[in-house]
């Protein structure tokens, strides 16, 4: 390459580097940085949501239709929680698929997804009694490990749901839509206030 092409090629070989290593600062930011792109205000909703439903499946009418209700508000919850994430994600400047984030989800999926064929099993086999606490505790572990990645409130609020986990299996059935209630219902109600006034909505 004769010396005046390689004077115009610099340039462009420098800012190709430059794009590099920028590129690689930010994917090392990321995957060490905690992930804050939690919707606490989602978080609440989700909380709300869930008390709608103890208060549903605590008519005496609807008693028998329980599993149901807490399984549509399941799914409420992650629609809801879901959106508002990829909102929160995307006015942060988050890609949810990488980084920190990606670890986030991998770590909170695969104990939500034990939940839900454990929710199977026991219900087939007439334990539907040991749902709720499964639940909790599934849920509780779930958040902690993907706490781990997270701002501190989130593996404290896990630690929360373990706790009522295992006291969803010591107190009387008819107890068990309570702790239902005071778990989904009242420690989202409170972290995410937590994470909304701390992190920004």
């Amino acid at each position: 390459m004769s010396e005046p092409a390689l004077e115009e090629a610099r340039p462009a070989i420098l800012r190709d580097r430059a794009m590099d290593n920028l590129r690689f600062i930010r994917e090392t930011m990321e995957s060490s940085s905690s992930f804050t792109s939690l919707p606490g205000r989602a978080i609440l909703i989700v909380g709300l949501t869930a008390l709608a439903a103890a208060v549903l499946a605590a008519v005496p009418s609807l008693a028998d239709q329980w599993l149901t209700i807490w399984l549509i508000d399941s799914l409420v919850a992650t629609l809801v929680g879901g959106f508002a994430f990829m909102l929160k994600a995307r006015r942060m400047d988050v890609d949810p698929l990488r980084g920190v984030a990606r670890k986030f989800l991998l770590s909170l999926s695969p104990p939500i997804a034990a939940a839900a064929v454990l929710t199977v099993v026991l219900e087939s086999r007439g334990a539907s009694d040991a749902i709720p606490g499964t639940w909790l505790l599934l849920y509780g572990v779930g958040v902690v490990a993907a706490g781990s990645f997270s701002v501190r409130a989130v593996p404290v609020m896990g630690a929360c749901f373990i706790a009522l986990g295992v006291v969803a299996f010591m107190v009387p059935v008819g107890w068990l839509n309570v702790v239902l209630a005071i778990g989904f219902g009242g420690l989202h109600i409170v972290f995410g206030a937590v994470v909304a006034r701390k992190y920004g909505g």
